[in-house]
């Protein structure tokens, strides 16, 4: 997505952004789980990451882009570092403890964090009685569409090692929202391209130590990892990071942040509903009336913008 039409992004691009941000990630949540059936966590942020920035820099350079400057290269490495080191890292580490469905909700804290930590937007955001309500109303309607599965893992929490790995959530989800902001108003590369390529560097490159330090490639056995695994990897890289990252990254610029935060909302319901339609799973009424709240919240979350919208047409 180069941004020569970044100061008038058109209507197509940012809904074909805003759709492949909701739906793509939201099915992350099982690949990363089904990726973990055989490849450590660590390795996986190495190799995903690495991989998906190495392929988004060769395109790049195919394009003509001006990749190696340092001015450009220093705020991105920051951002890939919180969001996708810390912020991505603490969802894979945790998938190996804590149930999708219990990482989901946590992580839809985001919304929040985005609203309280954005202070150059504060005025606007803390005013917006339609923001602040649909925040909250997400938020309620993310437990309610989990609700049933909530009450059966908190049952099983009875270990010092899972609530650690809760508290790494809520951290890693305020470290994503700090991330997202800094990445908006200290990005100085106008292509998301190039930004996307050094901040899935940075961070598959500081995976790799961790991946080394913890022991991780002394017990693992490429050949017996299964292919399921692989295929996992494979569509996060292609489709996780390469397409569905610069998708975000590119909205975060074109888009007010709190907008795009409604992903952490819109991804658990893209994740209930491909469990119904791939997996045979069951829906039930609780389940049904959290999607329509979540649904109605994001509507809240924007109602500015469309009010907007409508009074200058």
């Amino acid at each position: 997505m180069n941004t020569q039409q970044e100061k008038a992004p058109s209507t197509l691009m940012v809904a074909s952004a805003f759709a492949i941000v909701y739906i793509v990630w939201g099915s992350t949540y099982f690949f990363i789980h089904k990726a973990l059936e055989g490849l450590p966590p660590f390795f996986i942020g190495a190799f995903r990451f690495i991989i998906a920035g190495l392929l988004m820099m060769a395109w790049a350079l195919i394009q003509g882009e001006n990749v190696f400057n340092f001015k450009n290269i220093k705020p991105a490495i920051i951002t890939g570092l919180l969001l996708l080191f810390v912020g991505n890292g603490v969802v894979i580490w945790v998938e190996q403890f804590l149930p999708s469905a219990m990482v989901a909700i946590m992580i839809s804290s985001s919304p929040i964090w985005f609203v309280l930590l954005d202070k150059p937007k504060w005025q606007e955001n803390l005013s917006n009685r339609s923001t602040i309500v649909g925040l909250i109303i997400g938020f309620a309607g993310v437990i309610l569409l989990f609700s049933e599965r909530v009450m059966s893992t908190f049952t099983s929490l009875n270990s010092g090692r899972d609530l650690f790995a809760m508290l790494l959530v809520i951290i890693g989800s305020m470290t994503w929202a700090g991330g997202s902001l800094y990445s908006k108003y200290n990005s100085t590369q106008n292509s998301a391209v190039v930004n996307s390529t050094w901040q899935m560097l940075a961070a598959g490159l500081a995976f790799a130590p961790c991946s080394l330090l913890s022991g991780e490639l002394n017990q693992l056995d490429l050949s017996s990892v299964p292919t399921g695994s692989w295929l996992a990897v494979v569509y996060l890289i292609i489709f996780g990071s390469i397409i569905g990252f610069s998708a975000y990254v590119w909205l975060l610029k074109v888009q007010p942040a709190t907008k795009v935060s409604t992903y952490a909302y819109v991804n658990p319901v893209v994740a209930v509903l491909l469990g119904i339609f791939f997996a045979g799973e069951s829906i039930t009424k609780m389940q049904i009336l959290g999607l329509i709240i979540i649904l109605f919240s994001v509507l809240m979350i924007n109602l500015r913008q469309y009010r907007a919208a409508r009074a200058a047409s």
